[in-house]
């Protein structure tokens, strides 16, 4: 999104990058789920099912939230409310995963949001110099 965002300053072309990545991440991850769960001789095959599909409806509905503030608002201001939204939801994600297995949450959070920020910081530049050689 911020890399698409950064090659075209289009509305149209993140919100097709956003249901691009939202329908192929989906996909791509209920088909690891798929194998995983069927790799484990305990599962029958209505939960290695059960699991592919909730999988990829769980992934394809968070993955196209960020769709809403692009339709919603400004390009530039919905980028901005997207990495917010998507920095508060890793932040939640990490302090539930810390919590679980008894480490120290806030080392947990800061080492999650740094990967985050090097990935934003980093598709920023790809789409700037994407923009820039073609």
């Amino acid at each position: 999104m911020v890399g698409l965002y950064a090659t075209t300053h289009s509305q149209t072309v993140v919100i097709g990058g956003i249901l691009t990545i939202a329908i192929a991440d989906a996909l791509s991850d209920a088909m690891g789920m798929h194998i995983s769960e069927e790799s484990d001789r305990k599962n029958t095959t209505r939960e290695v099912w059960e699991s592919t599909i909730a999988t990829f409806f769980a992934k394809l509905v968070f993955a196209s939230i960020f769709i809403i503030p692009v339709l919603l608002l400004p390009l530039d201001t919905a980028i901005l409310v997207s990495i917010l939204w998507g920095i508060l939801v890793i932040a939640a994600v990490s302090y539930s995963i810390a919590r679980d297995q008894k480490e120290k949450p806030l080392h947990v959070i800061f080492e999650h949001l740094f990967i985050t920020v090097v990935v934003i910081v980093a598709t920023h530049l790809v789409g700037g110099a994407i923009a820039n050689i073609f």
